[in-house]
């Protein structure tokens, strides 16, 4: 492979790396934001974008996939720094991030039937493969009570979808963390220890 050939590979990446930053960025806040409004913004051609990606839809595919799978990576950093029940509520605490801050990015990926309804969706397989991580490792330090599965605490954390963003959902969301934090520990053999 010549010299040139992997500057070529390198600059498309780098390319395709800014337009979905960019894509991000402006869906996020804005969910009807045009193409070529990013395109531009990526300081990239409209060609480029779409040799990259074909359509609307598959540029906020890419972005879902990528956001759920950093999102599921962020489990292992947090158990890597933090003890299992702050990396736990660490992590809940940025689920309620993108589910309460991002409505104009899941307005578009609703819009473009994107994400899936389905929890056991293969798509959502690395956020349960993250919170069973978290739950395991938290079950093993006896920090929460036994038998906690990933399905249990979507079940728990399900009320996020229901805060209304337009209040101070923050202090909102805090409080049902709390309140599911403390129905983990119920019952944790280290419970009593705190």
């Amino acid at each position: 492979m010549q010299l040139r050939d992997v500057a070529l590979r390198v600059d498309a990446q780098r390319n395709r790396e800014r337009i979905l930053e960019v894509a991000l960025a402006e869906l996020t806040r804005y969910a009807d934001t045009p193409l070529s409004v990013i395109a531009k913004k990526a300081g990239v051609g409209q060609g480029t974008l779409y040799r990259n990606f074909r359509n609307r839809e598959a540029l906020l595919r890419e972005i879902y996939y990528r956001e759920v799978q950093q999102f599921a990576d962020s489990a292992t950093e947090l158990l890597s720094t933090r003890d299992p029940d702050r990396a736990l509520r660490e992590w809940m605490e940025q689920l309620a991030r993108n589910i309460l801050e991002q409505t104009a990015l899941s307005d578009a990926l609703r819009h473009a039937s994107i994400a899936p309804p389905d929890p056991d969706s293969p798509n959502h397989t690395p956020v349960l493969a993250a919170m069973e991580r978290l739950l395991q490792a938290n079950e093993q330090a006896g920090m929460i009570r036994p038998g906690v599965t990933a399905q249990d605490l979507i079940l728990a954390t399900a009320g996020l979808w229901q805060i209304d963003r337009t209040t101070d959902w923050r202090s909102q969301a805090a409080r049902l963390l709390d309140l599911v934090m403390d129905g983990l520990r119920a019952g944790a053999p280290r419970h009593g220890e705190r």
